[in-house]
């Protein structure tokens, strides 16, 4: 290869690399700037510095309880989804039953094909029946069912990873098996766990039909919810209100992200740990 045809290579490469990079990076720069835009468009643009948006934010009586509402079930659905997600990993990798690992496939193909927008009619039916209609319980409870057969799949590979001869010495000593799992295992895979964790309350905090469908009341509602109410009563979007309300969204699931990445030191490549 020629030195020129080498550099007009290196040179196609860059610019390739440079306007993915462009088209990524625009929505979150729109994202960073239009809260304190003046007057934000649906362009990116040097904004004309206020706080105003803010301010209108501040006057919708649902916009910060929603953010509220969004936390507790995104927390709730979180830590019941890891408890009993690591409960069923545990069983699942040192119980030899079996048909385990098709039992185990078949739950995440069962997950995969009836989403939440196909079973929302019979969720719909049992949560009327169980009085949990308008009630967080009923939304935690319906998105950490669709949640739990990928999480358990997931948690299950951190557990086969875990040395069994660690549980031994320790029954060798006198612990009981709880003292076992809390002592000895959830140490050793706290790594899956944060990684179920984010990837949790990741999903409950951007989820829209289950909340909108469960919750009347407004004041329960979560921000998925909410933001689909920031329009004008002829259906336009209020780009300043959505602008800051969206920054205010995003930011708790960055700060989780970063905290958790930063704390065990690893990093999410196509749901793969490394």
């Amino acid at each position: 290869m020629t030195p020129v045809r080498h550099m007009l290579g290196t040179i196609g490469r860059a610019a390739f690399l440079a306007l993915v990079l462009g088209f990524f990076a625009l929505p979150l720069l729109w994202l960073a700037s239009a809260p304190f835009d003046a007057h934000p468009s649906i362009t990116a643009s040097v904004p004309e510095f206020t706080l105003a948006n803010f301010r209108a934010l501040l006057d919708n009586p649902y916009a910060l309880g929603s953010l509220r509402n969004s936390l507790i079930q995104a927390c709730g659905s979180a830590a019941l989804v890891v408890t009993l997600a690591a409960l069923a990993a545990y069983a699942l990798s040192r119980a030899r039953v079996p048909g385990r690992d098709a039992l185990l496939y078949v739950l995440l193909l069962l997950s995969s094909v009836v989403t939440g927008t196909a079973a929302m009619v019979p969720l719909f039916e049992l949560a009327t029946r169980l009085n949990l209609i308008d009630t967080h319980l009923g939304v935690v409870l319906t998105l950490s069912g669709g949640l739990l057969p990928a999480a358990i799949f997931i948690l299950k590979d951190f557990m086969d990873a875990t040395p069994t001869s660690y549980e031994e010495s320790a029954r060798v000593f006198g612990a009981s098996p709880g003292q076992v799992l809390r002592h000895v295992v959830i140490p050793l895979v706290r790594p899956g766990l944060a990684t179920i964790a984010v990837w949790a309350v990741a999903g409950v905090w951007g989820s829209f039909l289950q909340p909108f469908i469960l919750l009347r009341d407004p004041d329960k509602a979560p921000g998925a919810v909410i933001l689909y109410t920031l329009y004008t009563e002829g259906g336009a979007p209020r780009l300043d209100v959505i602008s800051a309300f969206s920054l205010l969204y995003s930011l708790p699931v960055v700060v989780m992200y970063v905290f958790v990445s930063r704390r065990y030191g690893f990093r999410f490549h196509g749901g793969i740990k490394r």
